[in-house]
């Protein structure tokens, strides 16, 4: 009777150890699949802003946006703004157009220099 009982155990145990690597290879096909979407968003989101970038009305739109949004989000006194060289007109109209924004809203004074010694990648 106790051999029966071990054996009864021991098929238990594999089939815990068989569902639980199941349940795994189901894990890592759920996470797969999300970083494959997440891929696949960031690729479009790259193509689209490429798109936006053409069209100097809406990527100064965006810029001004961005300015603004990235003010609030770090909410210090004294901020250094990095960007493309080629962009560095368009964001110097952003970051004056955004700080007297910046300044109601927040009640502060804010100390804005546009880092122009060292220039974000051209391709991104």
């Amino acid at each position: 009777m106790e051999y029966y009982e071990k054996k009864e155990k021991q098929i238990e145990q594999q089939k815990k150890i068989q569902m639980s690597n199941l349940m795994n290879q189901a894990r890592l096909k759920v996470l797969k699949a999300r970083d494959d979407l997440i891929a696949d968003l960031l690729n479009e989101a790259k193509q689209r802003l490429a798109k936006v970038v053409k069209d100097s009305a809406r990527y100064q739109t965006l810029l001004d946006g961005l300015v603004l949004q990235g003010f609030y989000q770090l909410l210090e006194p004294r901020l250094v703004v990095r960007c493309r060289k080629q962009d560095l007109p368009m964001v110097k109209t952003a970051v004056q157009k955004s700080i007297p924004i910046y300044k109601n809203a927040i009640k502060r004074d804010v100390d804005v220099h546009i880092d122009q010694d060292s220039f974000l990648p051209e391709d991104m």
